[in-house]
């Protein structure tokens, strides 16, 4: 039940009792017990009306005739089984009270029903992500002794439906597999950089406030290669609008760093005994 439907009932409620007198015969206890009794039986009717379900999509209108219906019943139970005893006129004050209550309702009423429609509020706008293919969307990846290949490339932003506002901006995401390709030598693995090429081969800058982009090994133990082991690092890192114009990007850059050293292997032998041998 909205509050306005509320509202709606309490002043079908209250304009029944201020008309009683006006439509009926006399009988009545005064304004105060006329109100009270259409109040009682508008919001009674009005509830059990909807509580059993009737019409569960009734408008106002609907609901007007049913609070009018449920405020009339016990006006005239009233005036029908327990009128009062002196059916006298009624005092003046009561009289204006009833007229101006009465156009008060009435006007109150009749702009709820036919004054302007509430606007709706405005949606929420919808916010899909908006996905660039890089091509390959893989690459080899040389650099002296360590070897492997980025794959999953893929550049991707977050954008208002309908009107393309871009609420998120571009990030550039990939997995990178780094192998140590020497048969003599361990490596650690530093970090290194990104770096989005222009057609001029010149890197194209990231807007201000954004993050360099970077590849950072997660976890200790990621970050030291012996000989033929493997590495593997998802990447997620800004990507500058700029890149996104047409022929604007021409190459994606790594640039690794990482230490090398000797790799040994070395035997050592240990004389034993078993027991009493």
């Amino acid at each position: 039940m909205s509050f306005t439907m509320f509202v709606t009932w309490v002043l079908v409620g209250v304009l029944a009792g201020v008309l009683a007198p006006l439509v009926m015969k006399r009988g009545g206890y005064g304004l105060q017990k006329d109100i009270f009794l259409g109040l009682a039986g508008s919001i009674g009717a009005s509830w059990i009306f909807r509580a059993v379900g009737v019409f569960p999509e009734a408008g106002i209108g609907a609901m007007v005739v049913v609070a009018a219906i449920g405020a009339a019943i016990p006006i005239v139970a009233q005036r029908k089984f327990w009128p009062t005893e002196s059916a006298g006129e009624e005092k003046t004050v009561d009289q204006v009270w009833r007229w101006g209550l009465g156009a008060a309702v009435v006007a109150t009423v009749a702009w709820m029903i036919l004054g302007p429609s509430p606007q709706p509020a405005a949606t929420a706008a919808v916010v899909m992500d908006k996905t660039y293919t890089v091509t390959p969307a893989a690459m080899k990846v040389k650099a002296g002794i360590v070897t492997g290949e980025v794959t999953d490339m893929k550049v991707a932003e977050r954008v208002e439906q309908g009107s393309g506002r871009v609420v998120s901006l571009a990030k550039f995401t990939a997995k990178v597999v780094l192998k140590n390709s020497s048969a003599n030598q361990t490596i650690r693995l530093v970090g290194g950089k990104i770096r989005y090429i222009d057609a001029q081969g010149q890197p194209i800058k990231l807007e201000d406030a954004r993050t360099e982009p970077t590849l950072r090994f997660a976890s200790y133990g990621n970050d030291r290669l012996d000989p033929g082991q493997e590495a593997t690092e998802s990447l997620d890192v800004d990507f500058p609008a700029e890149a996104l114009k047409a022929e604007k990007l021409k190459a994606i850059r790594l640039e690794l760093v990482y230490i090398p050293s000797p790799y040994h292997e070395e035997t050592v032998r240990f004389s034993v005994s078993i027991g009493g041998q």
